[in-house]
Order: C-alpha cells, then sequence, then structure tokens
C-alpha cells in the first residue's frame, strides 16, 4: 500500500497514538511534531500582522482585497496526557476541532456587487481551532444583525406622514423604487426578520450560538441517570457546524442516539427548540465575508474602525491565530514573499500537507483516523483495488484447492493404514 507524504504523515500519527508507550523514530517523531503544530494553532512571534522589515518601515500584511469562506469542520482524535491521568474518562484520546477556511481575492461582478465565487488561485488556505472560528464569526454576524435591526427601528418604522415627508425630500426615485431601503437592508423584510430575532424565546426558540462552549444539558443527579452536554460539532461530512449532544464535559464523545431539542426546556418545562438561523451563516458556502471595513455607511457596520487598517477585526483575528499555507496557492498578500519569514516558509510545507491530509478524507467525521488503499473518503469508507481483489480471489481459491487435496491425501493415508493392518493380522494367524 503506497501512501503519499502526508497520508504517511498521519498514518505515523496514528500508529503512534496507538502505542503512546513506542520508542521514538525520527518518523513518528515528525508526527508528533505535526499534532503539536496543530493542537493550538497559534501564533508565533513570526506570524503577527505587523512586522518590522527594517528600522526605517513597518509591513503590514494587507487583506482588505480578500474575504473568508468556510471550506472545512474536521475534528481529529489524538493521544493527550491529561486525559490519560483523567480516572473518569475511559479514554486516552482528546478530540481536536479544527476550522479550514480561504481568504478569497474579492471581484467586482457585472452587477456592481463584490462576490468571492472565483478562488483557485492567488487564495490562502487556513487552519483554526474550531473555537477561534466561530468565537470570530458569530461575534460579526451577530453585530450585523444588531446593526441591522437598529438601522431598521431607527428608518422603517416611522409614522405614515413621515415616511411620506422622507420619500418627498429624497425625489421621486425613492418614492418609486417599489419600497423603502436603508443601504442593504429592505424594510418590506428586515421589520419582520428583527420580529423574529426579538421575540426568539417567546416563540419557543432558544439560539444555538448559545452552545459554543461545551456545557451541560443533563444532570445525572435528576434521575440517577448520565449527565449529558451540548456543543458544537461537525456535521454532514465536514459541510456544515451543529450542535449536537455528548456524554462527557469537554463534548468529545459524541451521542447519535440524541438530540439536543429533547432536552431543551424554558424555565417553566416547557419544550423548546434550537434556531440555527445565525449559526448557518458560519458555514455557508454560497457566502464569504468581505474582510474590508467599511466606511462612512451610516454606522451600520462598525467593526474595526479605530486602528490604521482597512481591515475588519474578525479578519484579523482569523489571520493572526491560523496556521498558514499561501504560497502553494500563490498567494500575494501574505508573508511568504518578505524576507524574514524564514521559519513560516520552512513550517508552511507541513501545514499545507497537514491541511491535504484532511480534506482529503484522512480522519472521519468523529475524528477517528481513516487508513485507506486506492483512495480517502471523507465518510471514512474504503474501497477496493483491482489487484487486491484478484489477491483475494486468489488466496481463496488457493486455499480450497488445499483444503480439497488435504482431504484426498487425508483419505489415502488412511486407507493405506488399514490395508497394511490386516496383512499384518493374517500373517499373525
Amino acid at each position: 500500500m503506497k501512501l503519499s507524504s502526508p497520508a504517511l504523515a498521519v498514518f505515523m500519527l496514528g500508529s503512534a497514538l496507538a502505542n503512546p508507550f513506542a520508542a521514538t523514530t525520527s518518523n513518528n517523531a515528525k508526527a508528533k511534531y505535526i499534532s503539536n503544530l496543530m493542537r493550538g494553532a497559534k501564533a508565533t512571534a513570526n506570524s503577527q500582522l505587523n512586522r518590522k522589515l527594517d528600522q526605517n518601515a513597518e509591513y503590514v500584511v494587507d487583506i482588505s482585497a480578500y474575504a473568508v469562506k468556510f471550506e472545512q469542520c474536521q475534528f481529529v482524535k489524538t493521544y493527550s496526557d491529561e486525559v490519560a491521568e483523567n480516572e473518569e474518562m475511559d479514554t486516552v484520546l482528546e478530540t481536536q476541532r479544527f476550522a479550514i477556511f480561504r481568504l478569497c481575492p474579492l471581484e467586482n461582478s457585472a452587477g456592481g456587487t463584490t462576490t468571492c465565487d472565483s478562488c483557485n488561485y492567488n487564495y490562502g488556505e487556513y487552519l483554526v481551532d474550531l473555537d477561534t472560528y466561530l468565537a470570530s464569526t458569530v461575534e460579526y454576524y451577530q453585530q450585523e444583525q444588531e446593526n441591522m435591526c437598529q438601522a431598521c427601528e431607527e428608518m422603517c418604522q416611522q409614522d405614515d406622514a413621515a415616511a411620506q415627508q422622507d420619500q418627498q425630500e429624497q425625489g421621486d426615485d425613492a418614492a418609486n423604487d417599489g419600497g423603502r431601503k436603508l443601504q442593504n437592508y429592505d424594510c418590506s423584510t428586515c421589520v419582520d426578520e428583527c420580529y423574529k430575532i426579538e421575540n426568539m424565546e417567546n416563540n419557543g426558540y432558544v439560539d444555538a450560538t448559545n452552545f459554543l462552549e461545551c456545557q451541560m444539558i443533563y444532570d445525572a443527579e435528576d434521575d440517577g441517570g448520565e449527565a449529558l452536554y451540548a456543543g458544537p460539532m461537525c456535521a454532514s461530512y465536514g459541510t456544515k457546524i451543529k450542535i449536537g449532544v455528548f456524554k462527557d464535559e469537554f463534548c468529545s464523545v459524541y451521542d447519535e442516539s440524541k438530540e439536543v431539542d429533547e432536552y431543551m426546556v424554558d424555565g417553566e418545562g416547557v419544550q423548546i427548540k434550537l434556531s440555527h438561523a445565525l449559526l448557518k451563516n458560519t458555514y455557508a458556502t454560497d457566502q464569504c465575508i468581505s474582510c474590508k471595513e467599511v466606511q462612512d455607511d451610516g454606522g451600520r457596520r462598525k467593526l474595526d474602525q479605530a486602528d490604521a487598517d482597512q481591515v475588519i477585526e474578525m479578519c484579523e483575528q482569523l489571520y493572526e491565530e491560523a496556521a498558514k499555507c499561501e504560497k502553494t496557492h500563490g498567494f500575494d498578500n501574505g508573508y511568504s514573499n518578505y524576507d524574514g519569514y524564514e521559519n513560516q516558509l520552512a513550517q508552511e510545507e507541513v501545514v499545507c500537507d497537514y491541511m491535504s491530509s484532511l480534506i482529503a478524507g484522512t480522519y472521519a467525521e468523529d475524528g477517528e483516523i481513516v487508513v485507506n488503499g486506492a483512495s480517502a473518503s471523507g465518510g471514512g469508507a474504503s474501497s477496493t483495488t483491482g489487484g487486491q481483489k484478484f489477491a483475494l480471489a486468489f488466496f481463496i481459491i488457493g486455499s480450497v484447492g488445499l483444503a480439497a487435496y488435504a482431504a484426498v491425501l487425508h483419505s489415502k493415508l488412511t486407507k493405506g493404514g488399514k490395508a497394511e493392518l490386516s496383512r499384518q493380522g493374517g500373517a499373525m494367524a
């Protein structure tokens, strides 16, 4: 079985995990290094947004012309000393949660809107822990939601006289555009949307983003059963993120037989459900988040206008915290093209290989390692090659043939033995 370099590295990592007390070799030492590198995915001194190139100049990575686009969510189970020392755990593996995203170049479409559909070259690929990714993106969408509803309330819910006067002041174009709009918000829809958000709990829902951190949803002391916890997890082979039910306080042992909604009740014991409307935005593949700050937009999006750069805070946080794979994809604005970043370049190949192994399906959805023959499957299933099928058929046919030959030989030996005993008996008589 021939494995590619990223698959081989991860295979060695899996072997080391299976026997944590095995002697250390140069190969599994490299695998252990990969695991440690990815464990926190934290920025180092050589991966900050600001970097002195010389005494008189300062280089700032400019990603304002790019947009964040979700690519994949992935669990990875690795050996942990902390988990191994925990007597309450029945495993020595901990579940690491990663999110892979891209920085795609922004383009102006024919309609004048900004898109990021073209992400085949001049893009960066990044790996960050899922908690950091969700914290940054959810905060962004919450701020967008708050700004939208504030603008909607101020501008859309005016009395008829005020609305009529405002239309007259704006001219005939505003009066004839089929409905009042504020920036990119349509009053015909935002009023209803904001009403649902404001009255979510009254309508029997709770926002799923309240469970970004692992927390208990069922206390074992209630009836002597096992405690249950809820937290974010990868779903649909990493294409989605949902809130799942887990058996441990670390949200690492998934219970696929249960749904969070079964344990959601309000203060009066009434059953409620999760609302995924906000969480869905974090893994939507048909949209992206522009990293460019919007200036002078009537206060609609004040997300990081206090600093000197033109990049929103969410993009700054994700870029700084993430492991980077840039040079491979021709990314123009990253660190790889500048002097003084030898460490970034030295580690980039390892990071790119690791990300490629995750995307190729080296790990199943629950984080278990998958060892395949000719190809990898995101669902954890392995395929059999033609050579393997021939060898298996040859082995089965050969085994059957040997069994038949052994039976014939045994029959001849048995008959020959009986005849010899008969001759010996006659002679004795």
